[in-house]
């Protein structure tokens, strides 16, 4: 008789949390994520999961980035959402204030519509070349969960020193985070990939010369063929203590990460890496390496412009930079998420800088959910 109570109890418990849920677009979210912070909301929406993306579109919001960044409970131990992630966090030596925040624990009701939400996302594309954190489908669901919401800041002093970080998610670009609770209405279609699988089958040898020319064309005065060679260095030598931290799981909200590290940084802020390595290894890890790695030298030593540089900016810096990487390794091609070819050795050489911008560009905006 007890256990029969205990399961109506938990029943009207976990009813009351969904019809307290406020429907809500992702566009009404971004416009103002402060004004639904902590409420349990309920969102319709197209989900992307790749190298460091998880997000419930947005599209036509006309934000800088136009996405809510996903989680799951701390503890869920899903197979699906980013590769990586870089997320900033104040160390205990943070020169600036650090407000505690207290965030409502949430319980993901992992039923059957939550397991073919999980497996679709976690299902990789499987063409030929390096297609970097490609997922197999898109998927479409209506998700509730526990929205937080910010305004997203990286803020300097005088020096250039960080001394205000908020936000969710890679970079903490994202102003709204949704913790996930339950999923419903599951439904997925297969990403075409034909173009460029077809392209990545090319039959050419790779051209030694072609970073070289690319870093010309894109750099604008800066070397940009030491970029790569920049970025694994920001990682630091093994046993460094310069507050670069890998590890930890980057599907996973974790209240822990928005409050002051127990630990010191040289500069005073945390970069914490984290990469899923069931997902990453080999040549992808070392390109996700890269990739991370421009993000840390970015922000960490901002080259001339760079120190006021968005989402937009920071992530083609970073996709460029991990594209010269495959280069010098010999890669013959590289392909981001929804098929978009940045690198292919078989491009003729009059049309390097073109093809990849324009890749670039559209990813960014398409599946990167960014604006300039």
């Amino acid at each position: 008789m007890k256990h029969v109570f205990a399961l109506v109890c938990f029943c009207a418990f976990s009813c009351g949390l969904h019809a307290q849920a406020v429907d809500a677009t992702v566009c009404e979210i971004l416009k103002n994520p402060q004004s639904f912070n902590g409420k349990i909301v309920r969102v319709k929406g197209t989900i992307t999961a790749d190298l460091d993306e998880f997000a419930v579109k947005g599209a036509g919001c006309g934000q800088q980035v136009n996405g809510i960044w996903l989680s799951y409970p701390e503890g869920t131990k899903a197979k699906s959402g980013p590769a990586a992630m870089l997320q900033l966090q104040p160390a205990k030596n943070f020169a600036g204030t650090v407000t505690a925040v207290e965030r409502t624990p949430v319980q993901l009701d992992k039923n059957k519509d939550f397991k073919q939400f999980d497996s679709l996302l976690a299902a990789p594309y499987k063409g030929g070349g390096m297609c970097l954190g490609c997922g197999r489908y898109t998927v479409s669901a209506t998700l509730v969960g526990r929205l937080d919401g910010v305004v997203p800041e990286l803020k300097r002093d005088g020096s250039g020193k960080i001394v205000e970080i908020r936000g969710f998610g890679n970079l903490n670009a994202y102003s709204a985070r949704l913790v996930l609770q339950s999923v419903s209405d599951v439904s997925s279609q297969e990403i075409d990939y034909s173009k460029g699988s077809t392209a990545s089958k090319a039959d050419s040898a790779s051209d030694p010369d072609a970073g070289s020319r690319l870093a010309h064309e894109f750099g604008a005065g800066s070397v940009l063929k030491d970029q790569p060679k920049r970025a694994i260095g920001a990682f630091g030598k093994e046993g460094d203590d310069n507050g670069v931290m890998v590890g930890g799981l980057p599907n996973e909200a974790s209240g822990k990460d928005e409050a002051k590290a127990n630990h010191d940084s040289p500069d005073g802020v945390l970069f914490n890496c984290k990469f899923d390595f069931d997902r990453l290894k080999g040549d992808p890890l070392g390109r996700a390496m890269t990739h991370l790695g421009e993000h840390i030298a970015d922000v960490r030593n901002p080259e001339t412009g760079i120190d006021t540089a968005g989402a937009y900016q920071l992530e083609y810096r970073a996709w460029l930079t991990t594209m010269l990487g495959a280069i010098e390794s010999g890669q013959k091609t590289l392909m981001l998420p929804g098929g978009y070819m940045i690198w292919n050795s078989a491009w003729p050489t009059t049309d390097l800088n073109k093809k990849a911008d324009d890749a670039l560009t559209s990813f960014l905006g398409d599946e990167g959910l960014l604006s300039k």
